[in-house]
């Protein structure tokens, strides 16, 4: 589909959970067209980019046999806009300093500016397209400074990615008391509570930092052609509705961006993890260990690569795991107010603990990273304790495991929601940091997945099938996310059609 010469260009955010799906992003495009595409973002993100390309055998074929794939690494200086040197994503970053990096990622417009004006240049035309992150709204200028289309693209769902733009758009918990309200775009049903409220966005008042980078960068993104969402139309039919009604434009769901293997039923294909980081525990030691294990037995613990939880959290979990009895591998890292890629210490667990899940064979505490596709794919893994980030919720969902939320910042809070009350695939064990936990609750909600969340489990079956359905193209039937990238590809064609006829009418 397409043609070889056209060209696209990726703008993707400076975190490691929105690099990734433009990447996905990326492989979906090059395997259904003959576009080039350059994804180009700072110098570690490319770097770590380079990584993920490496391990992955379609992208690495399209970056080193045709050049098809290309990184381009934008100048920036971290200590330009005071943050500490070689600093260009959030992970390790004080709540103070991730505002003021999200603030720095403006200063990628003018070399993006560059970098478009110089394929025009070689190329002879733009771009059929920039896709760029929501949080790159000025990529829209861009787009028109060079005569292409600017698509944005959301890295989350559709219900969280419509609910935290009305949230920061609208501030609606300001205009009351209550701490159940309404929000802009959703029915009138649908209440959103209080504590759903990250702290950013609880206490702003539309001219504190987090404000003015949320509503300049999101109204910038509603001036795009498109936008593109990871999720799937059979699983987000009332986000999607919210999304394309507040936004007014094409919205076209291509998700889930996961890694081929975990969307084939059949495969036995060991997953590479996601950018090519190193694991803190070997790949087979973990599925030995899940190996040894009963079907649909063990709880998986992690908060994603830029989250922890509080020192009393931590130590509440721990009980409440071991007194459930249930087997676990728990991803731990220091708690909030501590170094995140300092040493862990026994401290922060019941004294004794690690030696005794260890002794008893019950848990597996990963420092650093696991190993999570393949947990997650695997028959012995019963339910995900999650923070309700996209990209983890859709891994774990794919693979019809049941979600124990904790949601903690960003849009987790209404991915939890939705997954709770949407999709009946999630029970809420906590909410943020302020959450006071108790091992009792711990015990009990663990146990009420594991023993008695029959129906939970089912719907989370179905989830899955319908999402590995959705990029499914056999017989000739295809699933309604091939369809809309299809209908994606074909929509930029005959606008880059519409926009080259109407220059040879002006310069003819």
């Amino acid at each position: 589909m397409g043609a070889s010469q056209e060209h696209i260009v990726m703008l993707p955010f400076m975190a490691h959970g929105h690099l990734i799906p433009f990447l996905a992003l990326a492989r979906q495009i090059l395997q259904i067209t003959n576009f080039t595409i350059t994804i180009a973002t700072t110098p570690l993100n490319t770097a770590y980019l380079r990584s993920a390309v490496a391990s992955d055998p379609t992208l690495s074929s399209a970056a080193s046999e045709s050049r098809r794939l290309r990184l381009a690494a934008l100048p920036f200086n971290s200590s330009d806009h005071d943050l500490p040197p070689n600093t260009e994503n959030p992970e390790s970053l004080t709540p103070d300093q991730v505002i003021t990096l999200f603030h720095s990622a403006a200063a990628l417009e003018s070399p993006s500016h560059r970098l478009v004006a110089d394929i025009v240049a070689e190329e002879g035309r733009p771009p059929i397209c920039i896709i760029s992150d929501v949080f790159h709204g000025w990529a829209t200028r861009v787009a028109e400074k060079i005569e292409t289309v600017n698509v944005s693209f959301t890295t989350c769902g559709a219900f969280g990615t419509a609910a935290y733009m009305s949230m920061w758009q609208n501030l609606p918990h300001k205009s009351t008391d209550s701490d159940e309200f309404p929000v802009q775009g959703f029915p009138d049903s649908c209440r959103f509570h209080r504590t759903m409220l990250n702290q950013f966005v609880r206490v702003a008042d539309g001219t504190d930092p987090w404000s003015r980078f949320f509503k300049t960068q999101l109204a910038l993104s509603l001036g795009s052609f498109a936008w593109l969402c990871n999720t799937t139309e059979e699983i987000e039919v009332l986000g999607l509705e919210v999304l394309r009604k507040y936004t007014g434009i094409p919205v076209w769901s291509i998700g889930p961006l996961l890694p081929p293997a975990m969307l084939n039923s059949n495969s036995s294909t060991t997953l590479t993890q996601h950018g090519g980081r190193g694991s803190g525990i070997s790949t087979q030691k973990c599925i030995e260990w899940l190996d040894s294990k009963p079907n649909c037995s063990v709880i998986y613990i992690s908060f994603g690569s830029q989250n922890t939880i509080g020192s009393s959290q931590m130590m509440e979990l721990a009980k409440g795991l071991e007194q459930s009895g249930k087997p676990f591998i728990w991803v731990i890292r220091p708690p909030v107010g501590f170094d995140p890629k300092g040493e862990f210490k026994s401290e922060w667990l019941p004294k004794g603990f690690e030696g005794r899940i260890s002794d008893s064979k019950q848990g597996l505490l990963v420092r650093k990273w696991a190993p999570q596709l393949e947990i997650l794919r695997h028959k012995s893994t019963a339910a995900f304790v999650s923070h309700c980030g996209w990209n983890s919720a859709l891994e774990g969902l794919s693979q019809g495991v049941p979600i124990i939320g904790w949601p903690l910042v960003s849009e987790q809070a209404y991915n939890a929601k939705m997954m709770v009350e949407e999709m009946g695939v999630c029970v809420e064990l906590a909410r943020g940091l302020g959450s006071v936990v108790t091992a009792e609750e711990v015990r009990k909600v663990v146990e009420l997945v594991t023993e008695e969340g029959g129906e939970m489990k089912r719907k989370a079956v179905e989830i899955g099938e319908r999402m590995k359905a959705a990029v499914r193209e056999e017989e000739g039937r295809k699933g309604s996310s091939v369809k809309a990238m299809e209908d994606f590809v074909c929509a930029i064609l005959s606008a880059a059609g519409e926009r080259r006829r109407a220059a040879g009418v002006v310069h003819g």
